[in-house]
């Protein structure tokens, strides 16, 4: 990494680089939202240090499972309980994907209001309260319905089949990108116009923006599953979305091919707050993932560097 800090350097210099199981890359996977370019990252730039030879890969959020399973693609840092666990339990029952633990980081993905929305739809949180005030949420592209701002398609999240199911009147509208959802928000928040949209965590947001997550019925792995159960007895997804940890997963060779990278990443760990304070830094002070993380690793070299399994 060209902005290799002295720290780093001096315990380069100090310590014999580790033998590498394989000369062969270890390819990471690279997705579209800067939080999981900046764990992706961290855990490349650790494993360089031990000594391995690292690769990043640009993947489909779910579709990389296909890559995990063949052993074309090797690691995926963040995979989310709440959009995730179906893949991974598919990918897990093959026996060709492996789980390497948490990342330490929780998992919230919800629908999200500013709370001026609350003046013009009484009763939110509570999902009820948008059977009544639907077109307090619309736009000129949707009405007389709500809109709602979901994140890209590849993410997931079984929106369209919520609204359906809870028989809500809203138009699900995805965004094209992870900066076109936040950059909507930023417009929206400085006019008070009306928006819901998709909001994750952890990111910056929730803590710069006034506002609050839908409490939709609670999830449950029947309600995705099972139409019977649940307010619709002939729809599944009626319910809010799973929360949860944020897992590390790797194909089921890596820990043949290369065991003691293996070991380092199910080390990694870092939390919600380390992890918003990095993703501010790129999304809002304009830094770049590479400056982020060279400044983050140089600030915890102890932290990192307990992670490398020698």
């Amino acid at each position: 990494m060209k902005y290799l800090s002295i720290a780093a350097a001096a315990l380069l210099s100090a310590t014999p680089a580790l033998a590498q199981e394989s000369s062969d890359p270890i390819k990471l996977t690279l997705h579209d939202w800067s939080g999981q370019l900046v764990t992706t990252t961290i855990m490349g730039e650790v494993l360089k240090e031990a000594g391995y030879n690292i690769e990043y890969v640009q993947a489909d959020y779910i579709a990389q499972f296909a890559g995990l399973k063949t052993g074309d693609l090797h690691v995926a840092m963040e995979i989310w309980e709440t959009t995730g666990r179906e893949a991974m339990d598919e990918a897990f029952a093959t026996g060709n994907v492996v789980n390497l633990g948490e990342t330490g980081m929780m998992a919230i993905e919800e629908w999200w209001y500013p709370k001026y929305m609350e003046e013009r739809c009484p009763g939110l949180p509570n999902w009820e309260a948008l059977k009544d005030c639907a077109d307090a949420f619309s736009t000129a592209e949707t009405a007389p319905f709500g809109r709602y701002l979901g994140g890209p398609v590849t993410w997931g999240g079984f929106d369209e089949e919520r609204v359906e199911a809870l028989g809500l009147d809203f138009e699900v509208i995805h965004a094209g990108t992870d900066a076109a959802l936040f950059a909507e928000l930023e417009a929206a928040y400085q006019r008070q116009d009306p928006i819901m949209l998709w909001i994750y965590s952890p990111h910056w947001a929730p803590a710069k923006y006034e506002g609050s997550f839908v409490e939709f019925p609670p999830y449950s792995p029947e309600c995705y599953d099972d139409p019977s159960v649940g307010l619709n007895p002939d729809a599944a997804y009626d319910c809010g979305k799973p929360t949860g940890p944020i897992w590390k997963v790797a194909w089921a060779g890596l820990a043949d091919k290369w065991p003691n990278a293996a070991k380092t990443i199910e080390n990694f760990n870092i939390d919600n707050a380390a992890m918003g304070a990095m993703v501010a830094e790129v999304d809002l002070n304009g830094k770049s993932v590479d400056e982020t993380v060279a400044e983050w690793m140089a600030a915890n070299t102890d932290t990192w560097s307990s992670w490398i399994v020698k």
